[in-house]
């Protein structure tokens, strides 16, 4: 799977509905879709506002929105048979040619709500789906991708073989006379479909033994880790080019990072590594939470997760924002790491709105990645989580063992020395899961 237009999943379910591949990147352009959702009253904010976004992100323009206030979707047509035939009229009304739905539809969801309104219709998962296909760029994103939406596609599968031409079938040894006596398209589709999740599953196996060497030298050297996790468009990305002087691709799209990036940086003369990843949102698809857990993983890894939020946004988006983040880390294991919340986008705000903030969250760093506003904060708030496990100690290092200096300075930073002639006397402050590597060097 590249990622490339015509791997997409909104424009390849909306040509295969029209029954012609052709012309598919011109037709998508023109793509405008009603969003559909179910609410309960408890809503807070703009209904499907999140949903609007994903569209936007994916290329698709919002024609209109259209909800149904009930406890639970209807396990047959999503919505109840009432408001469907309204939704007809509204699709007309709005010129919309694609309805989206802010939830994962059920595959007889899906086909009911397609014949009851003549439009194709997509779920949060497709939108999503495609928007990850767009941004993933290293190869092991690029697996992740193409595993999820096989996945995904699997339950969904009505005889088509351009599902899997559009999701790396090609690369399936198989084709034209691959079917056993009386096996049925369908069949044929599903099996090489297994075939294929069982080789992508094999392949980010070995991803992962490399990256978990590269993982172990990390841990070797005991640099301290700073992940960077918060809601989608956050602005994190910004924040590590602020910080490591690092030059990561930035945009206002939701989903703009998707490969985890680590640079390093250094505080008091001390390196540690920067790490962001994929933004969170609300409703997160769990097969993608596991899909990625590869990418997440960096995050439960961490020492410190640095929680970076829009600070532009009102205080009730901001706390839907969080509680999102909060739930997907709690999914992925890393609920219980330290954590320091971060308020970006400080330059979008005025005197009145920067007092707001500072009352409703007294214990955040206000900054702007763009500006540099508040980062110096930042920095000295990050050495002083890490300080809490420094131990100071004082060292007495012989001229003969010159390598240990070297790698008491790699693990402490910055160090206070004395020369003497019996060696160098060293005050430090080093980290307490590293103190036995020094106890023979310590001053009586």
């Amino acid at each position: 799977m590249s990622g490339s237009k015509n791997g997409r999943v909104i424009e390849t379910r909306y040509a295969a509905q029209k029954g012609n591949g052709a012309g598919v990147v011109n037709r998508r352009a023109r793509q405008r879709a009603l969003a559909i959702g179910i609410v309960d009253g408890r809503e807070r904010g703009e209904p499907l506002a999140e949903l609007k976004e994903l569209l936007r992100t994916a290329g698709v323009a919002t024609a209109g929105v259209a909800t149904q206030q009930r406890q639970k979707p209807d396990p047959d047509r999503y919505f109840g048979r009432g408001r469907l035939e309204e939704l007809k009229a509204q699709i007309e009304a709005d010129g919309a040619n694609l309805v989206a739905c802010d939830d994962e539809l059920l595959p007889r969801q899906e086909r009911n709500l397609e014949s009851a309104l003549g439009v194709p219709v997509i779920d949060r998962t497709a939108v999503i789906l495609d928007i990850f296909a767009d941004h993933a760029h290293s190869a092991e994103g690029k697996l992740q991708v193409e595993l999820a939406q096989l996945e995904y596609n699997m339950a969904r599968m009505r005889g088509l073989w351009t599902h899997l031409e559009r999701l790396g079938a090609g690369r399936i040894d198989g084709g034209i006379g691959t079917r056993g006596p009386g096996e049925s398209q369908i069949e044929t589709d599903r099996r090489l479909a297994r075939n294929r999740i069982a080789e992508l599953r094999r392949r980010l196996r070995r991803t992962e033994r490399n990256r978990g060497v590269m993982r172990a030298e990390r841990e070797r050297s005991q640099i301290p880790r700073v992940a960077l996790a918060g809601y989608t468009n956050a602005g994190k990305s910004t924040l590590l080019n602020a910080l490591t002087g690092a030059e990561v691709g930035v945009a206002n799209r939701l989903f703009e990072t998707l490969d985890p990036t680590t640079r390093s940086f250094e505080l008091s003369g001390r390196d540690y590594l920067l790490t962001d990843t994929v933004g969170f949102i609300e409703k997160l698809p769990h097969q993608l939470v596991e899909a990625f857990k590869a990418t997440l993983e960096e995050t439960t890894l961490a020492d410190l997760i640095v929680h970076v939020v829009d600070a532009s946004e009102t205080e009730e988006r901001r706390m839907v924002d969080m509680h999102a983040v909060d739930e997907v880390l709690e999914e992925i294991g890393a609920g219980d790491k330290p954590r320091l919340l971060v308020l970006n986008k400080a330059d979008l705000l005025d005197e009145d709105e920067r007092h707001e903030v500072a009352i409703a969250h007294p214990d955040a760093v206000l900054v702007s990645a763009l500006t540099g506003e508040g980062l110096e904060e930042l920095r000295e708030r990050i050495e002083r989580a890490f300080a809490e496990t420094l131990t100071e100690v004082e060292l007495l290092i012989p001229y003969s063992q010159g390598g240990r200096l070297h790698e008491l300075h790699e693990v402490a930073g910055e160090l206070e020395r004395t020369d003497r002639a019996d060696g160098v006397l060293v005050h430090a402050r080093v980290p307490s899961a590293e103190l036995h590597r020094f106890t023979d060097l310590a001053v009586a």
